[in-house]
């Protein structure tokens, strides 16, 4: 398993790469995992994951049709997109000092989040709806401006 840190618009992803088999690989996203299409199947003499000798290449199968989707159990509510949702934004400046949750995680109204600093005194800030966080903004240590997003929720 090959593991990758990202930065996306000021958010850190941790990716593993579980398996690539043709098109479809299978990744973790900080411990969610994700099975993703890709537009085309990587050369596997050109992925580290396929050099592995424990690894064995996939095997193709002579009556199998190219575009039969894989079946997999589907969770009871799809994943919402990145980013989309409800803004949940800073009610005063501050410092955050916990982040109590995580990406993809299910929260309900008025649990807490995370925790702001702001003038000596420890803030929790809780979910205005609930739903899936689908993207955290802010880590421990960063200093925010009021109005400032912090998570949202799908």
């Amino acid at each position: 398993m090959n593991k990758y840190q990202y930065k996306v618009k000021g958010v850190d992803y941790e990716v593993e790469i579980a398996e690539v088999e043709g098109n479809i690989a299978k990744v973790n996203v900080n411990g969610i995992p994700f099975e993703i299409e890709l537009q085309k199947p990587i050369n596997a003499a050109k992925h580290p994951t396929m050099n592995n000798p424990k690894v064995q290449p996939p095997q193709p199968a002579p009556a199998k049709p190219v575009q039969a989707p894989v079946q997999q159990p589907q969770p009871a509510k799809p994943a919402a997109p990145a980013g989309a949702g409800v803004a949940l934004k800073a009610p005063l400046p501050g410092t955050i000092t916990d982040v109590r949750v995580q990406l993809g995680q299910q929260v309900g109204i008025g649990e807490t989040v995370l925790v702001l600093e702001a003038m000596k005194m420890q803030n929790n800030i809780e979910a205005e709806a609930a739903g899936q966080v689908t993207s955290i903004l802010v880590k421990p240590g960063d200093t925010v401006m009021e109005g400032s997003v912090l998570i949202t929720i799908g």
